[in-house]
């Protein structure tokens, strides 16, 4: 069966191999012209078809390498060298058997996500006896789950039992299990341990975490590499080189079986195979490392980065704030001001809306459901709430009906408190003081960054200046744009000098600008499906660090590709240059190529190694200094 598949999917390559076949049966029975001309019509209908279709792409202007194969083969063939024609049909018929196989080594990690999406759920009906088997796809939130051991978690979650450990390699690239205790979220496309789970189902399997990979994955594993400019960079040149030498040998020593000679070792594998399988091979170890590259594009775009710009909230921070203190107005309870608030944000997807509903629930406050409410992006929420108005943002948003609210000086507020501001009924009812902590590793991410030659980040933030300029003081960035809106940050990004330019976000407000820059890399693990969409790159861990890596990867795996390329164009010189002196024969050279074609792409699977990259350099390096001035303007994030 298998060998009836590779006959289907490849029938020239088969067809080539028959025809082999009875050239070395008349061969043997000493049939040489009845070979010769068997071997010889052959090749020049496949030398006939690719002339065809190289004729068409020239017209559509892409100057392919099938130029140097067509010549080859009718040069051979034109001086009786036909076992050597036969040889390179086989090439060159075989290059897209070779380049399957290699691609289908290379996209391994992407081909292993895709199969491990989950199928199945055992839901447990209200009575909690006996789970039922349904389809994963028939799950809807608040369905109670039974994940058994060794089991793929089929949804997102909520852990019901008291505790359980989960695999998350697949999803973060993390190698230990990871804990989980009663209430904690739990992701789609885990693995769970030696233990029976339940879960309670928070999403369908199309809006789960896994499923958004699964997504970003086809979509990565169906791109096309930049390779067709890298091939038409060297394509060129390199026929002309070609042709020249294999004229200039025929020149010189009379001979034409020289110029065959020459061609048979001037073949385009090396620059039509192996940098794809190189781009496919660092999107593969990519996403082993728990980033999903979108295409071979974005790696080159990141090998040659020069500046980067961060979001501040959620992705320099954790996005976790927690609620640090309440100031209410002098007419309104603090636990009053808390309650609405967090009533009315149950209609945001803000980050910092799920803080302060977080922080009511906590202090034991029934929140109450709105009998109308409305979002304004980057700005705030309005929700009617037990027959009041309330408006929770940013201070501009709750100025705009409640012009007494304090602009912010004179109060408790310390470096790097997020503010939001509440108004109920038209008045200013108290502040909510929140904080949110840089991730551990920020910094060291950013010297890394520095290290690899990129210019001084930049934060570019929704949030107020002084939680801005609090958290980059932290770590040590000195160009802050707060208060941003999304056209803000699109503007801002598009006016840094170095090219090309990397964009890191994760909210929805960030989907502009993730979409606008060079490269966009969206923090995925707890963003918004419209910045993974809009990005060019998705962290599936919750990991700033995987930003350096990304970067580390891209520049290997562009060094790769080009190594191969002229890898395989270095040794097809130096093979061209011995036969125009007549050291290699034609059928030899034909052979001899096969190698050079097999050593290119052997090199070209070296972007699948490397493990996870870690030039992190130490702690406390001086990032350099670049003093920017704040741009100004109405956010939140």
């Amino acid at each position: 069966m298998k060998a009836l598949r590779t006959i289907r999917n490849y029938p020239v390559v088969a067809a080539t191999v028959v025809v082999g076949l009875a050239v070395a049966a008349l061969l043997g029975a000493d049939l040489h012209t009845a070979a010769a001309w068997t071997a010889s019509a052959y090749a020049l209908l496949v030398a006939a078809v690719t002339a065809a279709r190289m004729i068409r792409d020239i017209l559509r202007g892409h100057w392919g390498l099938d130029i140097l194969a067509v010549v080859a083969i009718l040069s051979t063939v034109a001086v009786g060298e036909y076992i050597a024609a036969l040889i390179i049909v086989l090439m060159l018929t075989g290059g897209e058997a070779l380049e399957d196989y290699a691609a289908g080594r290379a996209r391994g990690e992407l081909d292993a996500l895709l199969a491990k999406a989950p199928q199945a759920a055992h839901r447990l009906p209200p009575d909690g006896e006996t789970p039922v088997d349904i389809p994963a796809d028939d799950v809807v939130p608040g369905d109670v789950l039974l994940v058994k051991p060794a089991e793929l978690v089929p949804v997102d979650g909520v852990l019901l039992s008291a505790q359980a450990s989960f695999d998350e390699s697949s999803l973060t690239g993390e190698p230990l299990p990871v804990g989980r205790t009663k209430g904690d979220k739990v992701m789609s496309g885990s693995v769970n341990g030696t233990g029976a789970a339940l879960i309670r189902a928070t999403e369908t399997t199309a809006d789960s975490q896994y499923q958004r990979i699964v997504a970003l994955v086809r979509e990565a594993a169906e791109s096309k590499a930049p390779v067709v400019r890298l091939a038409d960079r060297f394509a060129v040149p390199f026929t002309a080189f070609s042709l020249l030498l294999a004229g200039a040998a025929w020149l010189l020593t009379g001979n034409p079986v020289r110029f065959a000679e020459v061609l048979v070792l001037a073949t385009p594998c090396p620059l039509l195979i192996a940098a794809p399988v190189a781009f496919m091979g660092g999107m593969s170890r990519s996403a082993r490392n728990g980033i999903i590259v979108k295409g071979g594009a974005t790696l080159q775009q990141l090998a040659r980065a020069r500046s980067i710009a961060f979001d501040k909230t959620g992705t320099l921070t954790y996005g976790r704030p927690e609620l640090a203190a309440v100031e209410p107005a002098p007419a309104f309870a603090a636990e009053d001001v808390l309650r609405l608030a967090a009533s009315a944000e149950q209609y945001s997807s803000h980050v910092l809306a799920a803080a302060v509903q977080n922080a009511a629930r906590e202090r034991g406050l029934q929140l109450s459901p709105a009998a109308s409410a409305s979002e304004y992006a980057t700005n705030g929420v309005r929700a009617e709430v037990d027959g009041h108005t309330v408006l929770v943002g940013k201070r501009s948003f709750v100025a705009a009906e409640a012009p007494e609210t304090p602009d912010g000086t004179g109060t408790r507020t310390h470096g790097g408190q997020l503010r939001v501001y509440v108004a109920v009924d038209g008045s200013f009812a108290g502040v909510l003081l929140l904080s949110d902590t840089p991730r551990p590793n920020a910094r060291a991410t950013l010297e890394r960054l520095a290290s690899l030659g990129l210019e001084p980040p930049v934060m570019l933030t929704g949030d107020g200046r002084a939680s801005a300029e609090s958290t980059a003081a932290a770590l040590g960035i000195r160009e802050v744009h707060a208060e941003l809106l999304p056209e803000d940050k699109v503007r801002l990004v598009a006016a840094l000098p170095g090219r090309p330019a990397v964009m890191v976000g994760d909210g929805v407000n960030d989907a502009p600008v993730l979409a606008a820059a060079d490269v966009g890399i969206a923090m995925g693990a707890r963003g918004s499906t419209a910045a993974g969409e809009s990005a060019d790159a998705v962290i599936v861990a919750d990991d700033i660090s995987k930003v350096a890596d990304a970067v580390v990867i891209g520049r290997r795996t562009m060094q790769i590709a080009l190594g191969s390329i002229w890898l395989g164009i270095s040794l097809s010189v130096g093979l061209m240059l011995a036969a125009a002196f007549g050291f290699i024969p034609a059928v030899a050279g034909a052979l001899i190529q096969e190698l050079v074609d097999l050593a290119a792409i052997l090199n070209a699977l070296r972007a699948l190694g490397g493990g996870r990259p870690s030039a992190v350099p130490k702690p406390g390096a001086d990032l350099p200094a670049r003093v920017g001035a704040a741009a100004p303007g109405p956010a939140q994030n």
